[in-house]
């Protein structure tokens, strides 16, 4: 019952807000994330608390940490069925629940180390890079002003100990 007021008022609030598409007739990212996310919190097999959606040019980015492979791949499913959604980015990372505690601890202390590896850098610290990590993998996300300075924040991602993977959705500023 409970749950079933949150999604409606989530509804409701959403239809409020916003049309759902633009003048172009495209969906709005902001449209497509809050279906997403509502469909998830629908969808018992999802814990959807656990999940960050965001959406760029209909693509639909999932990020966070669940508890099994079941739970990540219900979640690709649930945004691949969002209408107006070109495609699914599933970076979901699978961490079992007794051992969440401990990841999220050290996700924390990798994610300040890495921040402060780019403050330190000359060349990467007024670049306005955004750091997140789930289960050792590092994603860098924002605009940098070239390819080199993607690359260079990469590499310096990589040589933080403890980093397992780097996912560079860094773009180039237009």
């Amino acid at each position: 019952m409970r749950r079933g007021l949150l999604v409606l008022t989530a509804i409701a609030t959403a239809l409020a807000l916003a049309p759902a598409t633009s003048s172009a007739g495209e969906m709005k990212d902001s449209w497509l994330t809050t279906k997403a996310k509502m469909a998830m919190v629908k969808d018992d097999r999802v814990k959807a608390r656990r999940v960050k959606v965001e959406t760029q040019d209909g693509i639909v980015t999932l990020r966070g940490k669940v508890a099994t492979v079941d739970e990540k791949s219900a979640a690709e499913e649930i945004a691949r069925g969002i209408d107006g959604a070109t495609s699914v980015s599933n970076a979901l990372q699978v961490v079992p629940d007794d051992m969440r505690p401990a990841v999220d601890v050290k996700d924390a202390e990798l994610e300040t180390t890495v921040k402060a590896r780019i403050d330190k850098d000359d060349r990467l610290k007024e670049a306005g890079i955004h750091v997140r990590v789930d289960n050792s993998v590092v994603t860098l996300m924002g605009k940098v002003a070239d390819p080199k300075l993607k690359a260079r924040a990469a590499d310096v991602t990589r040589g933080v100990p403890g980093v397992k993977a780097v996912r560079n959705e860094l773009a180039q500023k237009s």
